[in-house]
This record gives structure tokens, sequence and C-alpha cells, in this order.
């Protein structure tokens, strides 16, 4: 887990020779590098022994309900992160989608449960701002100091973080109004800013943590000229600048407890769920969400009995059924329960917004239904703007 670093550290340079390096020293110190990578038309995240895996030369498109793949014409010249946000999220490392709690053998009368076996140590290569702060979010749910997911604290404990600065955003993307982005400022061991231009193959390095000093010093690196600094302060700048949306508003964002609170019989709802097909896209795809149901199995001769933990979704019938039913039996009810959560109730339970701003869900929602319209449309309808 990243450390906070009292030390100031000059900003240093790599080359794509530099980062490639990263990676294998990260290998090499008994780190799964997990980074960005091209599969089935898509940049998703998986397994990369080298800079030769990463999605260079490939941008995407996003948008309400569509995602697509674009080839920036450069090849293996163009830019290592010139996408957005892979389809996937980092969540499913930290909080996987399935989770095995615990293994027992029959031995006689009793049982013997197996000891899980240490979990594998990753490194995170390409984290987004507003992922990170979607990390955070999932630190406070699973690891906070009164309640804590052993599981997931010693996953988290051991993971590395490579931040990656945006240079441009996606039209779903509304994160500079959720103060989480385009820029990591925390939670991160090293950030890079990829630098823009042909005649700048390289990253801008800030060191967050003294796991990510040391690290830097293990590999070719330099100061950064005052002109490349510049350049990717400016490649920043450019994604505040492109995004569009907010999540209703920032003044929405400051009152979203009040807003939705007088409204939970708003007629929006129905409309809402006119359109929307139940299908838990959104909080599949969501990077904070984190609800679960647990299954216990046997196997055929009654000798071996588990316990797994699975990712479930509320926008599901039974995810809040109970004796006599569920309590939220229509999408209008299920869909009301996820924006509020989202919006305002987490800041109650966890000190913090439960949506990064990140737009996966509007990307990946089939019928493209939008957070941060929505949200609008109840904050216009007390006269907000």
């Amino acid at each position: 887990m990243v450390e906070p670093d009292k030390q100031d550290h000059p900003i240093m340079a790599i080359d794509r020779d530099g980062l490639n390096a990263l990676i294998q020293r990260l290998a090499a110190e008994g780190y799964q590098v997990i980074g960005p990578r091209v599969e089935d038309a898509a940049v998703v995240l998986g397994p990369v022994a080298g800079v030769a895996d990463l999605p260079a030369g490939w941008t995407d498109e996003q948008s309400g309900g569509h995602y697509r793949l674009v080839a920036d014409g450069k090849g293996e010249a163009g830019a290592l992160f010139g996408y957005t946000l892979a389809a996937q999220g980092w969540k499913r490392y930290l909080h996987p989608p399935r989770t095995r709690l615990w293994q027992a053998h029959r031995e006689g009368r009793s049982w013997r449960v197996e000891a899980e076996a240490a979990p594998q140590r990753y490194a995170f290569l390409g984290v987004r701002a507003c992922e990170l702060s979607a990390i955070g979010v999932l630190d406070r749910v699973f690891d906070n100091g009164q309640f804590t997911d052993p599981g997931y604290a010693a996953r988290r404990s051991g993971t590395f973080i490579v931040a990656v600065n945006c240079g441009r955003a996606a039209a779903t993307c509304f994160c500079a109004s959720m103060d989480t982005g385009p820029k990591a400022h925390a939670g991160f061991d090293l950030a890079l800013t990829e630098l823009p231009g042909e005649d700048r193959a390289g990253f801008v390095v800030e060191v967050g943590s003294p796991a990510g000093a040391a690290m830097l010093q293990a590999i070719p690196h330099g100061p950064a000229a005052a002109a490349d600094i510049d350049a990717a302060e400016r490649a920043v700048a450019t994604a505040t600048a492109q995004m569009q949306r907010a999540a209703g508003g920032r003044e929405m964002v400051a009152d979203a407890a009040g807003v939705l609170s007088r409204n939970a019989e708003h007629p929006l709802w129905e409309a809402v769920a006119a359109r929307c097909l139940g299908c838990g896209n959104c909080t599949a795809v969501c990077p904070t969400c984190f609800c679960t149901s647990v299954e216990d199995t046997t196997d055929l001769s009654g000798e071996v009995a588990e316990r797994w933990r699975r990712w479930d979704s509320c926008f599901t019938l039974d995810f809040s059924y109970i004796h006599g039913g569920s309590v939220r039996r229509g999408t209008a009810s299920r869909y009301r329960q996820w924006i509020t959560h989202k919006l305002s109730y987490w800041h109650e339970q966890f000190g913090t917004s439960g949506c990064v701003g990140c737009g996966r869900c509007i990307t990946w929602c089939p019928v493209g239904i939008d957070i941060t319209e929505e949200a609008r449309a109840l904050a216009e309808s007390e006269g907000r703007t």
C-alpha cells in the first residue's frame, strides 16, 4: 500500500526504454505487472511483460452505450497511453469477481479447513487519477480501521501503483467535476505523464512514496527539462478542458443528499426505469461498487465444502430479497437506490462520494443512461442549474 512521502522530490524523466526497465524490475522483485493491452478490439487490463505489450498507437471513442478502439495512424510510434480508460477496472484484482473464503475437507467426524495461499503481489501500471480515487474509496470500505476484510487488506498492502496522468478525456469523463482528476495527486508510488509530440517519446515522472523513489533509482532516468514539465502540464490541462459533463453540476454535487432525499418520489425514476434493462452493467464496470453475495457448495461426495463470495448487483431482484420477497421490486426503486447510494449516503458511510467521475457506467450501459444527466434532471426540477 502506498505510504505518504514527506520528502520533496525533483520531477524526473524516463524514456520508453526506462519504462521497459521499470516493468522488468518490478517483475524481478516478485510483482505481477498488470497494465493495459489490446484484446478483442478493446483496451483491457492484464499481465504485461514489457512496453511491447502496451497499446501503442491506439486510442478510443466513448459515449453513451458506445465504445470503439481507434488506431491513431502512428503504429508503434504512437502514444502508449493514448486511450482514456480500459474496459475493466483495477477493482477486479483487489476485490475479485469470485473469491473463495474457505475450503474444508472431511476428516472422520470433523473438518479440516485449508489455509488460503498468500495473495499475488501486483504492480498496477497505467492507473488513472479517477481510478486512484476509486481505490481510495475501496480502502475506506474494506480496510477502514474499524472493519477490515483480510483478503482485500492482504492484496492491497502488497500493491505497487504506477499512475498515468490523462492527456485527453473521453466524452463520458467528468472527473474534473468530482475533483478526482485528470491529474493524480496522491495514492501512487510513481506517476507518469506521457509527453506529446513526435520529438518527445518519454514521460515526466513524479515520485509519490519511498518505494517509488527506490524503484526509480533502480532504472535509467534523469531530470526533466523545464519544457517537458510545461508540456506535461499542458497535456493535463487539455484533458480538463475537454470535459463537458458534471454530475448534475457542482451545486448538485455539493447538495446531492438534499436533492435526492427531497425527490424520492420524483417521476424521473419511472422514466429511467422505462429505459433501464436492469442488467447491472453499470455496477460491474463501476470501480467502487462492492456488493456481493455468498454461496456455500459441497462436492458430490460430501467430502469437500467451500464458501465463495461473488460480485452481485443492487440491480438484481434477488439482491434485496428477504423472507417474504424483495424489498426493491421495481427497476425504478433499484436505480434510485444505486444513484442515491453513489452520490448521497455514501458520504455518511465512508466520508466520500461513491462516484469518481470515470464515466464507465455511461459508456457500458447498453441503452446509454447517463448518471450525470439523471442527476442534472433532478437538480433542474428544483430550479438548479
